[in-house]
């Protein structure tokens, strides 16, 4: 029933090419106030492509950019039910000396398209949008659909929590299509089965009322930057795992299958190293370089702070020492119990001298898919369809917040299907999409619909 739609959106690919160019020039940087009204001209530009569609849609307001909605339910009870999540923000794009190009204004260039916004995650929603578009031109929509474009996702999603829960039976539906994700490599069709879930805290260790000469107090008192220097260097072991107690103890074992699918990947560890610059690779011991990144639990100190940090030298005992630190999290790892291990840890560990303090700044859940549910199995159908090989399953190290709040508010899965490179440059300058993936993602969103109806 898709060779029609597959037809018709060869045949008007220069349009959905202007489509995402068109809404690529609209610099929607949730970020920066300056820019609240092109939130607005975003969020009216996506409304008036669900009316073109038939939809019923509107904004909403959630307390920050509004929430665009839409649906169709014109598909029958029999059909399944999908929320379609996608978010209109994107990243500011300083440096903007480093663009080769003006980012609000897109460039093709070879098979990529540089705009910012253009894999994160403009260039996705178009996608699905551009395929329903198809369908309903030929064949019909076989399913009943909803959208959730949110206008926060780039600075954390802060009024999204309050807004599912105001409208559940709103956004009611059988699973989640998230589509804010992507593939292993241009000819590499890959499916996410999993992501990773977050606990972020920040740790303050307090020593004298104020900082000291560290020549006439040094060796008298405890010095709070050397003691969370210690702290930190007890939270890994020499087999590189997490010693904070407790830590692995819902930990969600790989099976046999996700290792070989893992394994199977075209992620070595000289790829690892070519993509992080690093001159060599470290982490947990018995596991890939793949699976410590994707599918372990980690902890990592992100930021460090104490005394002078100036040019030249100042003989300063500092009085305090503070440090920002994320787990990241595997299934089915609770974010609230890892914080409750991480005060284990200190309460265990800190010395005489230093009072502390530690706070979780957020949490996210980790996820895991059915990998035979029929809509893994229709996902995986399109995108060998579509590809010409097989398609197979990858982890993601990252953490969507989304995905989690949709779990736990609304009882259903997220099924992560999109497009992205991991050298779209998300987040930095010269963001791209590859155009041949933007094409094939738009094809592919046809047969999995289709699937989805069978």
């Amino acid at each position: 029933m898709s060779e029609d739609a597959i037809s018709f959106a060869h045949q008007n690919a220069d349009k959905a090419l202007d489509e995402l160019k068109s809404i690529l020039r609209i610099p929607s940087v949730s970020t920066l106030p300056e820019h609240a009204a092109d939130m607005e001209v975003a969020a009216d530009w996506l409304l008036e492509r669900l009316d073109r569609l038939g939809f019923e849609g509107r904004k909403i307001n959630s307390g920050g950019p509004p929430v665009v909605y839409g649906e169709w339910l014109l598909a029958g009870a029999d059909a399944p039910v999908v929320l379609v999540y996608g978010h209109y923000d994107v990243q500011p794009v300083d440096p903007l000396d480093l663009w080769v190009s003006d980012p609000f204004d897109p460039d093709v260039r070879g098979d990529d398209l540089f705009a910012r916004g253009a894999s994160d995650m403009k260039g996705q929603v178009v996608a699905h949008l551009m395929a329903i578009e198809a369908l309903k031109e030929t064949t019909g929509i076989p399913i009943n659909i909803k959208y959730l474009f949110e206008g926060e996702e780039e600075i954390g999603s802060v009024h999204l929590p309050e807004f599912i829960r105001a409208n559940e039976e709103l956004l009611g539906c059988d699973f989640c299509l998230n589509i804010d994700t992507g593939v292993i490599g241009p000819e590499t069709p890959s499916l996410t089965a999993s992501i990773r879930g977050m606990a972020y805290f920040e740790m303050r260790l307090q020593g004298p009322s104020g900082d000291l000469h560290s020549g006439t107090y040094g060796g008298a008192v405890v010095n709070p930057a050397n003691t969370l220097a210690a702290l930190i260097g007890k939270m890994h072991d020499e087999q590189g795992r997490v010693t904070l107690p407790g830590f692995y103890d819902d930990v969600l074992p790989l099976s046999d299958d996700e290792r070989s699918d893992l394994a199977g990947l075209p992620q070595t560890d000289e790829w690892w190293i070519a993509k992080s610059g690093a001159p060599s690779l470290a982490g947990e011991h018995g596991y890939t370089a793949t699976e410590r990144a994707t599918a372990r639990p980690t902890l990592d100190v992100n930021g460090l702070l104490s005394g002078f940090t100036g040019e030249g030298g100042k003989t300063v005992l500092p009085s305090k020492a503070m440090a920002k630190i994320s787990a990241r999290l595997v299934p089915v790892q609770d974010p609230s119990k890892t914080y409750d291990s991480l005060l284990a840890f200190m309460e265990l560990e800190a010395p005489a001298g230093v009072t502390w303090e530690v706070d979780m700044l957020s949490g996210a859940i980790a996820s895991i898919i059915d990998r035979d549910s029929p809509q893994a199995k229709a996902a995986l159908e399109a995108l060998e369809t579509v590809w010409g090989v097989p398609a197979t399953f990858k982890r993601e190290g990252g953490s969507v917040p989304v995905v989690g709040m949709i779990e736990e508010m609304l009882g259903v899965k997220s099924l992560m299907l999109g497009f992205g490179l991991p050298d779209d440059n998300l987040h930095a300058p010269n963001e791209k999409f590859h155009m041949p993936n933007y094409h094939r993602g738009i094809d592919t969103f046809i047969h999995f619909t289709a699937a989805l109806a069978a």
